[in-house]
């Protein structure tokens, strides 16, 4: 059983997201960084930030432990919940098919990066086991996820050849790639350049949390067209999803198929379990997808999750 020495740990570890997303709401609130603060931090951690962070992370780390049972009990409880997430948002709330992405993303997503690692180090002593879920997010489900958003788009859909390339106009698809082939062909850059590109790159996950923030100031209703009852439903649905289904899912496939060893049982469940990650609303609002979904998700889950981690985390650990 996780000791209350952890379970302290475990809420340190989100007291940095709540207090980002917090100072982005004070700012908005304020006025500090004026009317189009929102959208310029958006682009420049999709275009800029997170582009570096993701090819800064790909190019150092080993491809080879990518696949493993334990991924393989990840994989299906990611797939369950964008598979639901996005069934849900066309059968139950009529959304297009680029916001069905989005739905799923919100649902299936997880924040493996900034509160992953963390959580992994004080519930499973071990932030290690984190690095094959951000490769299998960074290397299937993102590409994949992104081709289809571009394709669901308006102007994508009205032109075939441009639904086609828009994969490879996405810096982050184009980031990952590269990242991953200097990984394989075992490159590096040179020191002082691979130091600039670690540094721009860990500007994206403060800048996306403060512009998180910066969403939340002044919302009373939701703004991609939904009712406000049926904002708060379709938020519920994809926090029930990313909380309780994929790592159900995960459980049940890592148990009854895998016959996943306790530890290896644990871990799995606890990083599918972990909240929807803020590239969801970074990604939303670059494609003009349900935006207030993927914020209002982020938000939630992140908030939920301190109680099903914990809960999840108590009823696996080996001996408890």
């Amino acid at each position: 059983m996780p000791t209350p020495h952890a379970l302290s740990a475990l809420l340190a570890a989100f007291v940095p997201l709540w207090a980002l997303t917090g100072v982005g709401w004070l700012a908005g609130r304020t006025g500090l960084l004026g009317a189009d603060a929102e959208d310029v931090l958006g682009r420049f951690v999709f275009n800029i930030a997170m582009p570096a962070a993701l090819f800064t992370l790909l190019a150092r780390t080993p491809l080879g432990g990518f696949a493993n049972a334990s991924m393989l009990a990840f994989a299906s409880g990611t797939a369950a919940a964008l598979l639901l997430g996005a069934v849900a948002a066309r059968r139950l709330f009529h959304r297009k098919p680029a916001e069905q992405v989005v739905g799923g993303l919100a649902a299936g997503y997880v924040n493996s990066g900034n509160l992953g690692i963390p959580v992994a180090t004080q519930v499973l002593g071990d932030a290690s086991v984190v690095a094959p879920v951000i490769l299998f997010q960074v290397l299937v489900v993102t590409p994949l996820m992104l081709a289809v958003l571009g394709a669901g788009t308006g102007e994508a859909r009205r032109r075939a050849g441009r639904a086609l390339l828009a994969p490879v106009r996405n810096p982050i698809v184009l980031a990952a790639a590269a990242g991953g082939v200097c990984s394989a062909a075992h490159w590096r850059l040179p020191g002082a350049l691979d130091g600039s590109c670690d540094l721009l790159g860990r500007a994206g996950v403060p800048t996306a949390l403060v512009m998180l923030g910066l969403s939340l100031h002044g919302r009373r209703r939701a703004d991609d067209g939904t009712t406000a009852a049926g904002s708060r439903a379709e938020v519920g649905v994809a926090v029930a999803l990313k909380t309780l289904l994929q790592p159900a899912a995960a459980y049940a496939t890592g148990r009854y198929a895998l016959h996943l060893p306790p530890h290896q049982l644990l871990a799995t469940v606890v990083c599918s379990a972990l909240p929807t990650a803020q590239n969801v609303y970074v990604y939303a609002r670059e494609y003009g997808a349900a935006g207030a979904l993927a914020r209002d998700a982020v938000v939630v889950s992140t908030l939920v999750s301190m109680a099903t981690l914990s809960g999840f985390a108590l009823l696996l650990t080996p001996g408890g």
